[in-house]
């Protein structure tokens, strides 16, 4: 019904048609890309409708001081987050309409008092050009891959860990300067791996194979001599009191399986990886807690698609997945989704390696865009370009005005469902918000019981050491 290359082809394609307004510099900026895809079975189930609903590009994290009480900064940058952001204020939309009695692509009746569904051959796809940082990019790397930072020599602290990782497919370059909060990660097939007792982290370890190699090369002056085995890396660091990353030599050099947070530039930041948010959205579903008071289940996505670039199944198995799959207890509607994980042949063309490419020595050092693109398919101001948190272009005078706002940051996603609670009839209000005193964001997100009943299940059984967002950023209204 549908490829990994066409879904790769119609994301890039929709990229291709935006403004240039926020895109990278050919051959001297680079980014990444995500995008939700909305599939929608034809009536005779032949066919399936693709449609890009949500397009996100982005890097970069701000650094836990440049977060916003009001809720008007966008923490996370990176393309994943934008997405399911966009995707979001596509939902509410959506709803909107449905409840207003329009028609919806999206949404039915469902059978509970003021709860909606998703309708029967409607399903979402989420597709990202790279391999998402954090725990789906560590594993062994294969041929002659090159590692973008040096090799750690036994007993040598690794400059990188001192200086911050840079996203991989994107960090191919000791000379990226990551902006803030700018993740690292790149991919390929982990075959070498041991598990120690169930309480300790796995660490990946090297194979005989490779062994084998070095003595014979060292024997045989002839015979080039081969490198000792590396591991592709992950600028998110170990979440705070929990398991610290080995930092060994070689394929010594992470734990996997184990949460991390984006760096930031000397700082680090609040923002759980890209893996860990796909794996918790795989429970939780993409909507937020907001959106769940309308939904009688969540929306998880139904597969992940990895565009062309390093890439391990088995690490996106464990990331995505495994990490999860144990989890029991969920309330009604809530259960453990294990979409189907695909990768295309398809690069994307403003990655590194074809920013590299096109690289000229007049354009000075190679690096990370720092723009980040938000389109969602709404009906007004689909279009949102932002730069460290705020709109892009705003003057440093107009930051912390309505005018700085990203249309995805949490206040204005807020304000949205707030449009959508008035729009509903008092009778057709779920019970949820039925008669209660709301008022905060955190009111909100804290009375949406089914929801929060489900992430208590899955941080006591999965994701303990999940860091809790401060309470007074999500006071505001």
């Amino acid at each position: 019904m549908w490829s990994p290359d066409e879904i790769a082809s119609i994301c890039y394609n929709h990229f291709n048609k935006l403004p240039k307004r926020g895109k990278p510099e050919a051959g001297r900026e680079w980014t990444l890309l995500a995008a939700v895809i909305l599939l929608t079975d034809s009536s005779d189930q032949k066919t399936v409708h693709k449609q890009v609903v949500s397009l996100g590009t982005g890097t970069k994290c701000i650094g836990q001081s440049a977060m916003s009480m009001k809720g008007d900064v966008l923490n996370d940058s990176h393309a994943e987050v934008i997405a399911r952001r966009g995707c979001v204020r596509y939902l509410t939309e959506q709803l909107y309409r449905a409840v207003s009695g329009q028609s919806s692509d999206v949404f039915c009746p469902g059978t509970e008092k003021g709860k909606w569904t998703v309708k029967p051959g409607v399903s979402f796809l989420f597709f990202t050009s790279q391999t998402p940082c954090g725990d789906a990019s560590i594993f062994p790397m294969t041929g002659s891959q090159a590692q973008p930072c040096e090799p750690v020599k036994a007993g040598q602290k690794d400059e990188s860990e001192r200086r911050g990782l840079k996203r991989q497919a994107e960090s191919e370059l000791e000379e990226t300067r990551p902006g803030p909060g700018m993740k690292t990660s790149d991919d390929n097939h982990s075959s070498c791996r041991k598990s120690r007792d169930s309480n300790q982290d796995e660490v990946i370890i090297e194979n005989k194979e490779c062994n084998q190699l070095n003595e014979v090369s060292h024997f045989q002056p002839d015979v080039k001599k081969v490198c000792p085995p590396d591991l592709h890396r992950t600028g998110a660091k170990c979440v705070p009191d929990g398991p610290a990353d080995p930092l060994k030599p070689g394929l010594l050099y992470h734990s996997v399986g184990v949460l991390r947070v984006k760096p930031g530039r000397g700082e680090r930041t609040l923002s759980l990886s890209c893996s860990d948010k796909l794996a918790r959205w795989g429970i939780l579903g993409i909507q937020g807690a907001l959106l769940s008071h309308y939904l009688q289940g969540p929306i998880c996505f139904s597969a992940v698609v990895v565009g062309k670039g390093s890439y391990s199944h088995q690490a996106m198995e464990r990331a995505l997945k495994t990490r999860c799959s144990h989890v029991r207890g969920l309330p009604s509607g809530f259960s453990v989704c294990a979409p189907e994980l695909l990768q295309a042949s398809l690069e994307f063309t403003h990655n590194h390696t074809h920013t590299e490419s096109k690289h000229t020595h007049s354009q000075g050092r190679i690096s990370p865009c720092g723009a980040a693109i938000s389109w969602s398919a709404v009906s007004q101001q689909p279009l949102d370009v932002t730069a460290n948190g705020y709109k892009q272009g705003v003057t440093k005078k107009a930051l912390g005005t309505l005018q700085a706002r990203s249309l995805i940051s949490k206040v204005e996603l807020f304000h949205s469902f707030l449009k959508l609670v008035a729009a509903t009839e008092d009778s057709h209000l779920p019970e949820t918000i039925h008669g209660k005193d709301l008022r905060t964001y955190w009111d909100y997100k804290q009375a949406a019981e089914t929801y929060q009943q489900a992430w208590t299940q899955l941080r006591l059984q999965a994701f303990p050491l999940w860091p809790r967002s401060p309470r007074e950023l999500l006071l505001f209204h």
